[in-house]
């Protein structure tokens, strides 16, 4: 594992379309599918990263009260899985069974998804706003595995609370920090 933060998108840039498979419903995703009014968060997780088992129940949490408020939540996984093979489709599908995973967890098996993106890390956080541009990129919130700091998305919620209230993102923008992509070679 490789310790990598966050590249950074460029605020105001429009998210990157897709169409992913989800592993949970089996079917292929788009961009245009998922995209909301109110706001737009693409998260880059796998199954088998510390960081992202450390923040999983979160994750759960934050769809659970922020998509009744009209907010989409969407998950890609663009790991390497012939090395990797705990983040394959079958595993991921296993592991969004067990933590009740409530949005879409697609497959971005070429990683051209995650180029797009300039995602660097596991996790790594995205919201756009409902014009699809980047209001925030990064972390989730300050709490790391064994720095003794509540899971709490704080970042990501105050970002999710402006837009709700029709205010601009002021929250500060911290890198995410997690395991590298697994790119393939």
């Amino acid at each position: 594992m490789a310790l990598t933060e966050s590249v950074m998108f460029p605020l105001g840039k429009k998210a990157p379309s897709f169409a992913l498979p989800d592993v949970i419903s089996g079917k292929e995703v788009a961009l245009d599918d998922v995209k909301s009014d109110v706001a737009t968060v693409i998260m880059f997780i796998c199954n088998h990263c510390p960081y992202v088992k450390h923040v999983r129940s979160q994750l759960v949490e934050l769809a659970r009260d922020y998509q009744p408020k009209g907010v989409s939540i969407v998950a890609i996984n663009s790991n390497d899985v012939e090395k990797y093979p705990d983040d394959s489709p079958e595993k991921m599908k296993e592991i969004a069974a067990e933590f009740g995973y409530p949005f879409p967890y697609l497959f971005d098996e070429t990683q051209e998804v995650a180029k797009a993106y300039q995602a660097a890390c596991t996790p790594d956080f995205y919201i756009f706003n409902r014009d699809l541009e980047c209001v925030y990129r990064g972390q989730l919130d300050d709490s790391r595995p064994g720095n003794d700091i509540p899971v709490t998305g704080e970042s990501i919620r105050s970002a999710l609370d402006s837009l709700l209230r029709n205010e601009p993102v002021t929250v500060t923008q911290k890198p995410s920090i997690g395991c590298n992509i697994k790119w393939k070679e």
